[in-house]
């Protein structure tokens, strides 16, 4: 395992995009984490401050947090399809095999790497949201501190999935322009999806009935990939100040189907990853 972390980062350490951009990643979610501290202007006469919302109370903030950086997702996915794809590009992993890296050797190592970089950004999120929690939030009771905590584990998941899936479709396309494409139709797809199963669902509805099945019910297109990984940390708007002036009641409903689905995903797009690797004539 040792001899695999050290191949992978001597890899990507000379491979100056991943240098760069893995450093304005974790530069840029350092800085969304204070984004709560900040006015944001709607219009010329309206402002909102995420902190004075609740965005920094207990047990709310792990809700907050892990939300507005799970946003960033996509730009660390790209960091690693990038890396992926420019080993075959350039015939790296055929040199790789041919030195004696096994195919499972070459998946082990990108999964290292994944988990490193999952396993950072959620310790950075974690540290940062329990040190603004204690210097803003209203109450800091052990059992209010902890009580949705279960939000940086999410966090944890959605990341390891999602760099799973572009594992996956860098290993089937091998260039990064087909991985796009695919992943951009891959979201539209299940954004077309999720808006014919709402429009089916909720067009009877009341705007605020609307409001509260959105919020609180069940979707089947909720366990598709980039679906199921969205779900598990839903957007905390409803928690906010405004929303609760408003009428709306926040309620949260564990989303178990969506952590199963999760880690079957996992498995699909890791299994998924090896077999194609094994299987095909590089």
């Amino acid at each position: 395992m040792i001899r695999l972390l050290k191949l992978e980062f001597y890899k990507n350490l000379n491979y100056m995009p991943f240098k760069v951009f893995s450093i304005m990643y974790f530069a840029i979610l350092v800085g969304l984490l204070f984004i709560g501290l900040v006015d944001i202007d709607l219009s010329d006469s309206f402002k909102i401050n995420l902190k004075e919302q609740g965005m920094y109370d207990f047990p709310g903030i792990w809700n907050f947090t892990t939300y507005f950086v799970g946003i960033l997702k996509i730009f660390l996915g790209l960091i690693i399809v990038f890396s992926i794809c420019q080993e075959f590009t350039n015939r790296m992993f055929k040199q790789n095999t041919i030195d004696g890296l096994s195919r499972k050797e070459f998946i082990t190592s990108k999964l290292l790497t994944i988990f490193i970089y999952t396993f950072i950004s959620t310790v950075i999120t974690f540290i940062i949201t329990i040190a603004l929690g204690f210097a803003y939030s209203k109450s800091t009771d052990s059992a209010v501190v902890t009580k949705e905590m279960f939000f940086i584990g999410h966090y944890f998941l959605k990341l390891f999935t999602f760099f799973s899936f572009m594992l996956f479709l860098s290993v089937v396309f091998r260039k990064s322009i087909f991985v796009l494409l695919v992943f951009f139709f891959t979201y539209v797809l299940e954004g077309i999806l999720s808006g014919i199963e709402n429009f089916v669902l909720l067009r009877n509805l009341n705007p605020k009935e609307k409001m509260e099945a959105l919020q609180n019910d069940f979707f089947p297109t909720e366990v598709l990939p980039l679906q199921s990984m969205s779900s598990l940390i839903p957007a905390p708007w409803f928690r906010m100040g405004v929303a609760k002036n408003m009428g709306f009641k926040y309620e949260f409903y564990y989303p178990t189907e969506s952590v199963i689905a999760c880690f079957v995903w996992c498995a699909i797009f890791i299994l998924g990853s090896y077999i194609i690797l094994k299987k095909r004539d590089w």
